[in-house]
């Protein structure tokens, strides 16, 4: 499984961590041996406030190990490299702010005219990321429970979806966690950056691996699969740890 891999990447929410929440201990320390043995890349929605918050703070690093560390909030649309002991952008590749304009105007209209627009919430509903305009039915803060009982079956995030897509036919509008829509230019995915991944280290997709929990079909890990990329499946951050800890235990025993 690892005796090509060259670089492994990672989905954020349920992957390393429970959704919008801290990084547990044990991962913390297996990702911290992993950057060790191999570069890693962490790939989200989210922005890098999110990355910061249930990662990074968890994260007992040395710069050195943080030097192998890839982030890439709101799809690899943003991409930070850690240089000097901090986290410097590469690049940002942003929405126009008449494209931001028109993406709140049209998540917060049809959620209103479906009766999707919560009052009882946990933070802001409508985020704007720079490259990416995110809706959250509960708030970005909302308590996992809640966030399940929302929407069990995924009905009411694609009801949105559809109809904030006919709004807006040249961006890309896809369902992102639990109860959130994303909204990016065309063809911006985790895919989109996985691809921008390779370009910026010159390893190929084919010598990566990519462990998420939505490898699913419909699932927002799954323009991964499809691309090609060698991927693993996981239902949580423990059976992520578990894995990982197998790697670590791998490569450090080819390598040695």
């Amino acid at each position: 499984m690892t005796d090509h891999v060259r670089l492994i990447a990672f989905d954020l929410d349920d992957t390393l961590a429970p959704s919008k929440s801290p990084m547990p201990e044990r991962m913390g320390r297996a990702l911290t041996s992993l950057l060790d043995a191999v570069p890693v890349c962490i790939i989200s929605g989210g922005h890098f406030g999110q990355f910061r918050d249930q990662v990074l703070a968890h994260l007992s690093a040395t710069d050195e190990q943080l030097s192998r560390l890839h982030l890439m909030p709101t799809c690899g649309t943003r991409y930070l490299r850690h240089t000097g002991g901090e986290w410097k952008q590469v690049y940002a590749h942003g929405l126009t702010q008449e494209e931001r304009t028109d993406a709140l105007t049209a998540l917060e209209g049809e959620a209103r005219r479906l009766g999707l627009w919560e009052e009882q919430t946990w933070g802001d509903i409508l985020e704007d990321r720079g490259s990416q305009i995110t809706f959250s039915a509960l708030g970005q803060e909302a308590p996992l429970e809640a966030k399940k009982a929302w929407d069990p079956t995924g009905e009411k995030k694609e009801m949105l979806r559809d109809a904030v897509a006919r709004l807006l036919p040249t961006l890309e509008v896809r369902s992102g966690g639990s109860t959130s829509v994303d909204i990016t230019r065309a063809g911006v995915d985790k895919a989109y950056g996985m691809v921008r991944l390779s370009e910026q280290t010159g390893i190929d997709l084919a010598d990566m691996l990519f462990i998420g929990d939505r490898l699913d079909e419909g699932g927002n890990d799954y323009p991964v699969k499809r691309l090609g990329i060698p991927t693993r499946a996981v239902a949580d951050w423990r059976e992520t740890a578990d894995l990982v800890e197998r790697i670590v235990a791998s490569l450090v025993g080819t390598r040695a």
